[in-house]
């Protein structure tokens, strides 16, 4: 459909595939009018290419042919695969995706280039998002969302065939463009840009989906009846706000939609939103799991006790692990009130002690001694004796347990000398001996022994300053709305009381009353010192002014004593110089060097284009500097004054949001351009590459003023590198005419250079005869097809080489075999390694400059200077080129 022109194209099947052209006008009078249609046969779809001009594919050649609106053969153009089944719009003018072996083919038919390709198995239809920035590839079992320049944002896989699909055009909830339905034989389903995808409801009948408004899906049946659905997008527009970061919109479903299931919950999960994911669970272990995984040690407790309850309802005793893993996330987090707890449901006495020994809480560690004590827990005793520093009790735990050599060893050395006599009587009489027991502990030196003695805690509080847990935005934006709904319940308490309160101010008049009130509402009544003036007429201190007797003089210069010293002249607050508001206000490389900061520039510029080498914009940095400043005499004697040239001025001074007038400007550019061109046309190669040279050097820094500037900016800079590396394959050229193998093939790279009409005339020409004189004739049947074709070889002026083209096609026809194996295939798409010019090909490794974008393969380039622009480093990923500020 072509709206502009009141054009549709009706495609068909039958008879092999066919088309008809139909043209209708609308007339306010008439009621519109339909012409009779132009048909032909053509093989898959056909699309527009443009306001006048649409594209088939010829069943017999598999060729794209282009007709105006009239039906008519305008241009012939060899796909890039010679098996293309069909092409479908390529979502932009000028641009065609072809399909051809299982693979989807973006293709520019002016310039007969491969922009990109993506494996697509089985495909049956391409449908664009209404803003054309998304396509779906919608194949027999699979679903591919990418954007304009066909890269794969997601891929979806079905069990069922996959019937037709449609984009969301809502023009509220933000679903317009990004929500993708599709259906199956029984089910219609929805995928995301994100890759997320789920079921909407099931179906009867197969369906054919054409428009998806809010909760309505309009489609056919399979009599091409007209039907609309009733679906619910509710869990999509809910995953589509959680990946774009709607927090609001979030929070509003949670407390007002029905979402719920467990295919939710672990959806929450694996996305790491576990506190959005506790208000759709009431199971209280999944609740308890939830809770641990945000940090949430309350809602945590709360399902513990839960589930206590109920283990010891059922008669179970399965909360172990449950208070286990509480006490993990309450140590984690700091709060070792919560730890003790837990760990005395799990009667963990050895973590228990260790944490009342942290915490310095030694009343409770005794407690501990005599738990073991009472438990009959020798290691347990001795470990809270030790942790103590209770050498009486270890001798005694010692004793008890039959090691009484070594409780004598551990007497004697601590001074306990009733002990160790006891114990040593106790030996003797168990027919023993105390001698020599002493010889074998060393005492002196740095492995003798010591006293075993904790150190005495100087802080005991009640708790640890917990580690905080930062709030998400989802839990901010909760607490917002629960204040706000407090605000509004309190409001709607004081408007009922008001309301209550209205017939006993019905006798008294109140004109104005609204508006006095509400502007009262917006005063802030504060201390007196805030009150300026209105503070002036009354003076209500202690002592009271009366009015002064007859009799009695008034010093009338008194007054001046009572001046206070707030009336004294105060300096102006001191202004921001122009160069600080530059640098503040802008990340644009060109507005720091005006404002002086050189090294600023070049860092923003290495972090944006991995620029490098400053040496050959130096003349252009400096001229930012010298013209965002104008130098003006003063009085005689003094020195000259300097003005700051702006920018955004027209309107009036813009203050600390001022921005430097820039000395290089996108006409500049423009001109410079003009001059590659004429230069290159006249084949003064050297004077043209360094035109370009000149521009690359200058383009990062000049500024734009909106998006399309900016975008003629990098239209620029494509410019730029293909002709700086269309000149350097020239010049390779010459070196290499010598070798027709090489010089073959550099003249085939020549020719896929995105030069303009004209010039890429004159590069098949050159390589058609180089081609042709090296005998690689079917090259240079390829070059002289391709120059046939050309729009401007119509013209009378070109009709010798027109005659000659032919001559060589036929020629080259007759002889059909190339003399040399050369490295290329025009129906292959690849780009030039701008370092040795040899293609790369889409599943070679390469590196890019990202500045201009030239490509290399090998991986000795790989943080290398770029041969192309000569200022950034090749292989290193940056945001790239900045044009505004």
């Amino acid at each position: 459909h072509n709206p502009t022109e009141g054009n549709v194209l009706v495609c068909s099947d039958v008879d092999g595939g066919c088309y008809e052209l139909v043209t209708f006008s609308f007339n306010s009078s008439t009621g519109g009018t339909v012409t009779d249609g132009k048909r032909g046969s053509c093989m898959g779809p056909a699309v527009f290419l443009g306001r006048n001009r649409f594209a088939v594919l010829d069943r017999l050649q598999r060729q794209i042919v282009v007709k105006n609106m009239n039906n008519e053969t305008t241009k012939r153009v060899q796909p890039p695969s010679p098996n293309v089944e069909a092409l479908f719009d390529g979502g932009a003018s000028g641009r065609l995706l072809l399909f051809a072996e299982d693979r989807v083919i973006l293709f520019e038919v002016q310039s007969r280039r491969v922009l990109s390709e993506i494996s697509a198995r089985k495909l049956k239809n391409i449908v664009w998002s209404p803003d054309g920035s998304k396509a779906a590839l919608l194949c027999k079992y699979d679903v591919i969302i990418v954007n304009r320049q066909l890269e794969q944002l997601c891929s979806i896989s079905d069990t069922v065939r996959i019937k037709s699909g449609a984009w969301d055009i809502s023009p509220t909830g933000g679903t317009a463009n990004e929500l993708f339905v599709y259906t199956t034989l029984h089910h219609v389903k929805y995928c995301l840009p994100t890759g997320d995808t789920g079921t909407i409801r099931t179906l009867d009948n197969a369906i054919y989906a054409q428009r998806v408004v809010k909760d309505q899906l309009f489609c056919l049946d399979k009599e091409a009846r007209a039907r609309v659905l009733s679906v619910d997008t509710t869990e999509a527009r809910f995953k589509l706000a959680l990946a774009n970061k709607k927090y609001g919109q979030v929070m509003q479903m949670v407390r007002h939609s029905r979402l719920c299931g467990r295919a939710i919950v672990a959806y929450l999960q694996s996305k790491d939103f576990p506190e959005v994911a506790l208000h759709f669970v009431r199971e209280p272990r999944t609740k308890l799991r939830l809770a641990l995984a945000c940090g949430n040690i309350e809602a945590a407790m709360e399902c513990a006790f839960t589930l206590e309850q109920q283990a010891a309802a059922e008669g179970k005793e399965n909360s172990r692990d449950v208070w286990s893993e509480l006490g993990n996330e309450a140590l984690r987090q700091g709060n070792h009130q919560v730890v003790e707890m837990s760990y005395q449901r799990t009667k963990d006495f050895d973590r228990l002690s260790f944490l009342y020994l942290i915490s310095g809480d030694t009343e409770k560690l005794r407690k501990m001694l005599k738990i073991s004590n009472m438990r009959k827990d020798i290691m347990g005793r001795y470990h809270n004796a030790l942790l103590l520093g209770d050498a009486l009790e270890r001798v005694k735990v010692l004793d008890e347990s039959g090691n009484r050599p070594l409780a004598y060893i551990s007497a004697k050395l601590h001074g306990l000398e009733e002990e160790a006599e006891k114990l040593k009587i106790a030996i003797e009489t168990n027919d023993g001996s105390v001698e020599g027991l002493l010889e074998k502990v060393s005492i002196e030196g740095k492995s003798g022994g010591r006293l075993l003695q904790p150190p005495t805690p100087i802080l005991r509080a009640n708790n640890w300053a917990t580690l905080e847990v930062k709030k998400t935005t989802l839990e901010d934006l909760q607490a917002a709305a629960e204040e706000n709904e407090d605000e509004n319940k309190e409001a709607a308490i004081v408007q009922e009381g008001n309301d209550q309160a209205a017939d006993w101010e019905e006798d008294f008049p109140t004109t104005g009353a609204g508006g006095v009130a509400s502007a009262l509402d917006d005063l802030d009544l504060g201390d007196d010192d805030g009150m300026g003036d209105w503070d002036d007429d009354l003076d209500l201190g202690d002592d009271v002014v009366m009015t002064p007797e007859k009799n009695k003089e008034v010093d009338e210069m008194a007054i001046l004593g009572e001046v206070s010293d707030d009336t004294q002249y105060k300096m102006p607050p001191a202004g921001r110089p122009a160069a600080g508001c530059w640098v503040t206000n802008s990340s644009h490389a060109a507005d720091h060097m005006a404002a002086g900061g050189a090294s600023s520039a070049m860092q923003l510029l290495n972090r944006q284009i991995a620029a490098s080498d400053f040496s050959f914009m130096k003349d252009a940095m400096i001229g930012c500097y010298v013209g965002s400043t104008l130098s003006m005499p003063g009085v005689p004697g003094s020195v000259s004054m300097s003005v700051p040239l702006l920018r955004n001025d027209g309107p009036g001074h813009p203050g600390t949001e001022s921005l430097p007038r820039l000395s290089i400007k996108l006409k500049d550019l423009v001109s410079g351009i003009r001059n590659g061109y004429r230069f290159f046309q006249g084949g003064k190669f050297n004077d043209s590459l360094s035109a370009f040279q000149n521009i690359l050097i200058q383009i990062p820094l000049v500024g734009t003023e909106n998006r399309n500037e900016g975008n003629e900016i990098k239209e620029i800079l494509e410019i730029c590198r293909e002709y700086i590396t269309a000149i350097r394959i020239k010049s390779t050229m010459t070196d290499n005419a010598s070798d027709p193998k090489r010089s073959t093939e550099l003249s085939a790279y020549f020719t896929h250079c995105n030069l303009q009409p004209v010039h890429i005339l004159l590069a098949l020409r050159s390589a058609m005869g180089t081609a042709f004189k090296h005998k690689n004739f079917i090259v240079a049947a390829s070059f002289a097809r391709r120059l046939l074709e050309l729009p401007d070889m119509s013209s009378e002026r070109n009709a010798n080489l027109r005659i000659k083209a032919t001559k060589v096609l036929q020629k080259s026809e007759q002889m059909a075999r190339n003399e040399n194996n050369l490295d290329y295939s025009e129906t292959t798409a690849f780009s030039i390694d701008c370092k040795n010019f040899t293609p790369i090909y889409a599943n070679d490794n390469c590196v890019k400059c990202s500045y201009c974008g030239s490509s290399y393969s090998e991986d000795s380039m790989n943080g290398q200077p770029c041969v192309t622009c000569k200022i950034s480093t090749a292989g290193v990923e940056t945001i790239g080129l900045v044009t505004g500020s």
